[in-house]
């Protein structure tokens, strides 16, 4: 009877999280997988390889299943070289402060005052004290953007602009600041938290410097480990790491209504509208158009680029220098242009599961007083519905017999209901106020 409900729980951690069946040792070789035997188009690779080598690329890698199917670096970059990951660092760091909520050692619902202190601004202190961790996590904190140093984070540059949650602005200064709480909070340096609580137990070797709002320098292998972490939702192995699931799907998921494309600093795909740092307007359609609807990014400056597909079991991984575009779009615009390549290279459909598009569900009445009712002319396989507040705070998680949903208790505002499968895949969207 116990080996029955050990393989049930096993099979149902497989299907309900998506976990990968390998995960490499923490010292020793990665395994990989031919991608003849995945039916994968192989003569469309050395143009891919071209392609990274002419942008600038270091090294580029992609797993399947958590297994190595392509690993190539360019010029005298090798396996064992280390570049930095610039502000695709912010994913880990969004990572790290789930684990630091799981310690009980912050709640980021609580006032940043909270951890250091007033006068962490120059705003007033009423001012001040409606900035939570979440706003920083969702890069709405209402602190201005424009400032001569994009990366100070001192009170001098911390400005009122607008009221925390009401306004979305990429602002690195406001962001390292959660490094600073997590410092603050353990009384240690950031390097030995992330070493002590993700490193050791996946593998991950990296060094954090104070420089430009801090950087992460690893190989590029370390950031593949990264990406399987958060493949397998914060799980390594037998290894629970960020156990807090309400946490990590509120970190991959559209955060706040002002940019759908951004999560707790992650990017996300599939939306019907994005927006990018220095832009103040909304612009529509896929962040990556030719990536996966379901896939979510850490993108930094000149190309560092972890890429998740839940839908595919895969994880890309780019590192390298400018590859040549415009700097607000760069990460964006290059992926999807490694994603031509990509899927010319994943020919065959039966070697991965077909990706699913996000489509927008309406809700109606809209606004709503009591409940609410969706149309599903697509005959979506909704299973699960999760609604979030304006805040990205997950409110509420039901599985409907109908549709129809009972939301009396919300309180008037704006809402967001994300819409997902059996696999918790995300199928569509809506965005509903109540009155």
């Amino acid at each position: 009877m116990k080996s029955l409900l050990l393989i049930f729980c096993i099979a149902w951690t497989y299907i309900a999280f998506g976990q990968t069946s390998y995960f490499p040792p923490i010292n020793g070789t990665w395994e990989t997988t031919d991608p003849n035997s995945l039916g994968w188009c192989t003569d469309e690779i050395q143009p891919l390889y071209q392609y990274l080598d002419t942008t600038n690329s270091k090294g580029f890698i992609v797993l399947k299943d958590g297994k190595i199917v392509l690993e190539k670096y360019f010029g005298n970059f090798t396996q064992d070289s280390s570049w930095y990951w610039a502000s695709a660092g912010k994913s880990l760091t969004a990572f790290a402060v789930g684990i630091a909520q799981q310690k009980g050692l912050l709640s980021i619902d609580n006032p940043v005052s909270n951890y250091l202190g007033d006068g962490w601004t120059s705003c007033t202190k009423a001012q001040e004290e409606k900035i939570t961790v979440r706003h920083l996590l969702m890069m709405s904190s209402g602190l201005d953007d424009n400032t001569s140093n994009p990366f100070c984070n001192e009170p001098s540059c911390l400005t009122y602009k607008a009221e925390p949650g009401t306004r979305w602005a990429y602002n690195t200064g406001v962001y390292s600041l959660l490094i600073k709480i997590i410092e603050t909070i353990t009384g240690q340096d950031y390097n030995l938290f992330i070493s002590k609580n993700i490193g050791i137990p996946t593998g991950m070797k990296g060094l954090w410097i104070s420089a430009q709002g801090e950087l992460y320098i690893t190989k590029v292998q370390t950031m593949a480990r990264f990406g399987l972490l958060i493949l397998n939702h914060g799980v390594w192995a037998n290894n629970d790491i960020l156990q807090d699931s309400n946490y990590f799907q509120a970190m991959v998921n559209t955060s706040q209504p002002m940019n759908q494309a951004y999560g707790f600093l992650w990017w996300l795909n599939g939306k019907l509208t994005f927006m990018v740092p220095g832009l103040p307007i909304q612009l529509p359609g896929s962040l990556v158009p030719n990536a996966p609807q379901d896939a979510y990014f850490a993108m930094g400056k000149y190309g560092q680029i972890i890429c998740i597909v839940p839908s595919q079991n895969l994880v890309v991984i780019r590192m390298g220098d400018d590859p040549g575009n415009n700097e607000q779009l760069v990460s964006p615009i290059y992926l999807d242009k490694i994603f031509t390549y990509l899927n010319k290279i994943i020919c065959n459909p039966a070697s991965v599961q077909s990706s699913k598009k996000v489509e927008s569900v309406v809700i109606y009445p809209n606004p709503v007083i009591n409940s609410i009712i969706w149309a599903n002319p697509n005959n979506l396989s909704i299973k699960t519905i999760e609604f979030y507040n304006a805040h990205g705070q997950l409110l509420q998680t039901i599985q409907p017999k109908r549709q129809f949903a009972d939301v009396s208790s919300f309180k008037p505002g704006t809402y967001i209901a994300l819409f997902k499968d059996q696999n918790h895949v995300l199928i569509g969207q809506s965005q509903f106020i109540k009155i």
